[in-house]
């Protein structure tokens, strides 16, 4: 049995394709069906049900998988140890950032980050928590960006920095002429939210206490992007909650329609999230210490109340 042997494994499981998966691993697919059919010889189990299309894992593949997945990952290691002791910052690393935080974050501190650190490869995919927290755990992602905690005992996190909601309140609606928001002042029934799947969206749910089940709603409007709510908040469709460094590129003339909350603010944790083995820490740090210092000097609030990311 070797690493190679598991490493085809994964890539024919995550592929449900043995030519595909071959083109992932940059052999030929004579060669990748040879080194499994030798490793299922060895084993006397069949790992994968050949006869289905897609091809599935057998009952025993699937936890011949799951080992394979750990065995690979700490063989990752051995190369990781040993750029630590050289102090070496580079190779590829694969992070993730979810969509609210992506266009307001990565323009603050990716030029500083490639300037300082030329010889990491980053490749960056804007993801959702949930997409984020699954390839993190299969090994196709070295690190993201997400709202936090997660309370997932196989993810590490790292606070980046607290960001609080400030409410985007058009003329004419009933907060509109209030200095200051107050939390029990929010009705999810006159709000825009984004749609299901964002984290920010469970948040701002999380946050209003009358929110109601769908169907017992007046009224509802969902957008993919928090650009798009700004738009239909400024049509008179109702307010909205923004990220706050979302409220840095506001166009000057809607900048009276931002609302900030009696303190303690409500607000989202960000962080930097990563596998338990701990791989690559030392690009994951030097990360952090880019992110850490262009934030520090863009949001000052202290007194601020964090809340869930998670759907209740």
């Amino acid at each position: 049995m070797t690493i190679t042997q598991l490493y085809y494994v994964l890539a024919v499981a995550e592929n449900q394709n043995f030519t595909k998966a071959a083109e992932k691993c940059f052999v030929t697919q004579p060669t990748l069906s040879m080194q499994i059919q030798k490793l299922e010889d060895q084993l006397d189990v069949l790992i994968f049900d050949r006869s289905k299309k897609p091809i599935e894992l057998t009952d025993v593949g699937r936890k011949i998988v799951t080992q394979a997945r750990n065995i690979v990952n700490e063989s990752y290691r051995i190369q990781d140890i040993v750029d630590q002791q050289k102090g070496f910052i580079g190779g590829e690393f694969k992070l993730g950032i979810i969509p609210t935080v992506m266009p307001t974050l990565l323009p603050m501190f990716l030029k500083n980050f490639i300037k300082k650190h030329p010889k990491v490869k980053l490749k960056i995919e804007e993801l959702t928590t949930e997409e984020i927290m699954a390839r993190i755990k299969d090994g196709h992602l070295d690190a993201a960006i997400a709202a936090t905690p997660l309370e997932d005992d196989s993810i590490k996190e790292r606070v980046l920095y607290f960001e609080p909601f400030v409410s985007y309140i058009p003329k004419g609606h009933r907060l509109h002429t209030n200095k200051k928001i107050d939390v029990s002042d929010l009705d999810v029934d006159d709000m825009l939210l984004l749609e299901d799947g964002h984290c920010f969206r469970d948040g701002v749910i999380n946050l209003c206490k009358t929110f109601k089940a769908q169907e017992d709603e007046k009224f509802q409007l969902e957008s993919g992007s928090i650009e798009t709510l700004i738009k239909l908040s400024n049509e008179g469709l109702g307010m909205t909650l923004l990220p706050y460094l979302h409220t840095l590129e506001i166009r000057e003339k809607e900048m009276v329609n931002l609302h900030y909350f009696n303190e303690p603010s409500p607000a989202r944790e960000v962080s930097l999230i990563y596998h338990k083995s701990e791989l690559k820490m030392q690009i994951i740090e030097a990360l952090q210490d880019v992110i850490s210092g262009v934030v520090r000097g863009a949001i000052a609030f202290q007194n601020v109340k964090i809340i869930s990311p998670l759907p209740k």
